[in-house]
């Protein structure tokens, strides 16, 4: 069992980048959701409200994120904190009163424009801390980025080649691994292996479980396109329920890391070893 996809959100809900290599520091993958889209007060947007989000694309680099979109050029923004920003109050899912740094009216324009509504993008900056407080217990130095709940999500290939076994049998078209957007990709595994064990090793990484990821509407959003269909959400829930609760439709396995700084690369052996 191995890594063969290894992924970062520099934006929440915009689209992500591969890379072979990265590092890891306390709130996950460095890099990933450190940017985010918000509304007028504050809150949180994401694909399952404004599937166009998926248009915009991202570029990062140690100093600067760069936003890209078909129709409205580009614009950099600057990914270093800055004491001397203005600071925004922010929310997302649960998690309130989160102290970020605004990135200026000039990509609050840009962003509304691409976007079609007012909104603001905010970066995690020093004073950033949102720790983890979604079930199973939490440990006092787990904490996450703009990310839904917890820092990582993986899925193994051979999870989504079943699913779309089952898209196919049922005359409906394969989707690719980005519709799920994971950071971490396993390969060399069973079906849904990534299940099974409260613990894995990375590299030199520790990872506990978190549990199963509910999956929401923009598992249905062409990530190309912006457009959306019942799929593959119809086809997960025939066989992906929550057994204890069928409400929920699970695919891919929650992450925290228990090794707060690191590194992690494609080809990387991963162990179950709990």
């Amino acid at each position: 069992m191995h890594l063969s996809g290894l992924f970062i959100y520099p934006v929440k809900s915009l689209r992500g980048c591969a890379a072979e290599t990265l590092e890891i520091d306390h709130l996950g993958l460095r890099g990933d959701r450190r940017f985010m889209v918000v509304d007028e007060t504050g809150r949180f947007l994401t694909q399952r409200t404004l599937p166009t989000m998926a248009l915009i694309e991202t570029a990062l680099s140690p100093a600067a994120l760069v936003l890209s979109h078909s129709h409205h050029g580009s614009i950099t923004v600057s990914c270093l904190s800055d004491a001397s920003t203005q600071p925004a109050t922010v929310s997302v899912w649960s998690s309130s009163g989160l102290i970020a740094e605004d990135c200026g009216e000039d990509t609050a324009a840009w962003l509304s424009a691409a976007l079609g509504r007012p909104c603001r993008l905010v970066r995690a900056g020093a004073s950033f801390h949102r720790p983890i407080n979604t079930p199973p217990p939490a440990r006092p130095d787990d904490v996450v980025s703009f990310a839904d709940a917890y820092p990582f999500l993986a899925i193994g290939e051979s999870s989504l080649s079943e699913l779309n076994d089952r898209l196919v049998a049922r005359g409906e078209e394969p989707v690719p691994m980005n519709r799920f957007r994971p950071n971490l990709v396993f390969a060399g595994t069973p079906p849904f292996a990534e299940d099974h064990g409260s613990r894995f090793r990375i590299g030199n990484v520790i990872f506990r479980s978190a549990g199963p990821c509910a999956r929401c509407i923009v598992t249905t959003t062409d990530q190309d396109t912006a457009e959306r269909s019942p799929e593959p959400l119809r086809t997960l829930a025939t066989y992906r329920r929550d057994p204890r609760d069928s409400t929920q439709i699970n695919f891919g396995q929650n992450l925290v890391h228990e090794t707060k700084s690191g590194s992690l690369r494609l080809g990387d052996r991963v162990e179950i070893i709990d």
